[in-house]
């Protein structure tokens, strides 16, 4: 699914729903319309109209393009029965006389023999399929109040956070998606909280069938999941981006809370060799899935389905134990990379850091550099030293030394933004003595957007 559509989407998100009654090029006496009822949305209007001989049409067209009727399901160029002449239908909102052109196009238009005498009104009908969702949204909901928050796209399913004045117009806005965008066929609510273990959405199908199992592509690699029962932010594919040009060929990566792989798979793709783990059942099912189809080299790819901080207190603590004995081997100028993606409580897991290893023994043999990429949910007036604190405070020691990054990732909510804390996870906090810090939830409960 292309990005320019959830950006489309986007321009009627935040916008206040205000419309004159007026307004040409508006459906009227729908207000407040609880089911879609299209017959409804008939409306009779007057269009200023051009008529022009079929041989000058190539010439006319450049000079009144701009002041075209556009409309879903509508033609602005039109034939005249039984005559060799075209209809340039013009936008009334724009144009309502001769005179509306500017001096400039009438002037040209009168070089190529077309002038007022061309130019008449015309009755035309429009129906429920020549308004776009976003005219009937306007026309049909209450004015003056926010249309959705989190409106977006994944494979053929649209899910929006619909606030409480919208929820009596559920199925009349799911069926309007389903009828306008043509790659949509089910439309779900979701609550805006991530409630269980799993990082799952509750939904309820407004509109379409009732089909969960999507594809959708990001960084040149495909990810089937059943949207229902795993966790997918599309508003986070640049994220993923960035993250995966950090890593170069020979690097590892620790995926600690990997979903069904938006950095695991692609990390692979790029030859880095991967511990992918994510305490879901269904993540972990289709994490391995998407390994298949995606073709990767299962020798660079293993997959977990932990908790957190157990695949922390395990794998990543067995691989660094291995590193430092010689067991593991790392490429001249590789680097280990640590992400953490569970922003409601990931930086609670970097307590299990501290004091990760404790046979001294090995210290002097720890000289691999691991980075980690922590994300958390911040507000304030300054996020971006609020997610230091977070990070510092729950690691258990001053490491501002060590931060080599701290990033704004999205703005969540008016009040949240969503940051990339990165790190140095040094050898002052891997041996370190484990103090009374307490210890990371072992479940993933948490509140998400």
């Amino acid at each position: 699914m292309g990005m320019t559509l959830v950006r489309s989407l986007f321009l009627i998100i935040h916008q206040k729903m205000s419309t004159s009654s007026s307004a040409i090029l508006t459906p009227v006496g729908v207000r407040g319309m609880n089911v879609l009822d299209r017959a409804k949305f008939l409306r009779n209007i007057k269009i200023p109209v051009l008529k022009v001989a079929d041989e000058k049409l190539s010439k006319i067209t450049p000079i009144c393009k701009q002041y075209f009727l556009k409309l879903e399901n509508f033609k602005p160029v039109q034939s005249v029965s039984g005559e060799k002449l075209k209809c340039i239908h013009m936008n009334p909102e724009k144009i309502g006389a001769w005179t509306d052109l500017s001096e400039i196009d009438r002037k040209s238009l009168k070089e190529h023999s077309v002038n007022e005498d061309n130019f008449i009104m015309k009755d035309i009908e429009l129906s429920y399929e020549n308004w776009s969702y976003g005219t009937i949204f306007k026309a049909v909901l209450p004015e003056n109040e926010d249309i959705v928050s989190g409106f977006t796209q994944v494979g053929h399913i649209i899910h929006l956070n619909l606030k409480d004045h919208l929820l009596q117009y559920r199925p009349l806005i799911g069926q309007v998606l389903v009828n306008k965008i043509k790659s949509c066929r089910t439309v779900v609510n979701k609550s805006s909280t991530i409630d269980n273990t799993y990082r799952n959405f509750n939904m309820e199908v407004i509109a379409g069938e009732e089909n969960f199992l999507v594809t959708v592509k990001e960084n040149l690699c495909n990810f089937t999941f059943d949207f229902s029962k795993v966790y997918w932010n599309s508003r986070l594919g640049q994220e993923h981006e960035r993250i995966l040009n950090f890593l170069k060929p020979g690097d590892v990566l620790f995926d600690v809370f990997c979903g069904v792989g938006p950095f695991a798979i692609p990390a692979v793709k790029k030859k880095c060799k991967v511990y992918a783990n994510d305490l879901n059942p269904d993540s972990f099912k289709w994490l391995n899935h998407n390994a298949k189809t995606n073709k990767l080299n299962m020798a660079l790819f293993k997959s977990y389905n932990l908790d957190g901080k157990d695949f922390i207190l395990t794998v990543f603590k067995e691989y660094i134990t291995n590193y430092c004995l010689g067991k593991e081997k790392l490429e001249k100028g590789a680097k280990i990379h640590v992400t953490m993606n569970l922003p409601a409580i990931a930086v609670e897991f970097l307590k299990c850091y501290k004091g990760l290893i404790e046979d001294e023994e090995l210290l002097e043999k720890f000289d691999c550099e691991i980075i980690v990429y922590v994300y958390c949910f911040a507000a304030g007036t300054d996020v971006l030293a609020v997610a230091k604190s977070m990070v510092i405070d729950n690691i258990g020691c001053d490491i501002s030394d060590n931060i080599i990054d701290i990033f704004d990732v999205r703005n969540v909510s008016p009040k949240k933004e969503m940051i990339r804390v990165g790190f140095k996870l040094g050898k002052e906090v891997i041996f370190s003595a484990k103090d009374c810090v307490s210890e990371p939830p072992k479940k993933k409960l948490c509140v998400d957007n």
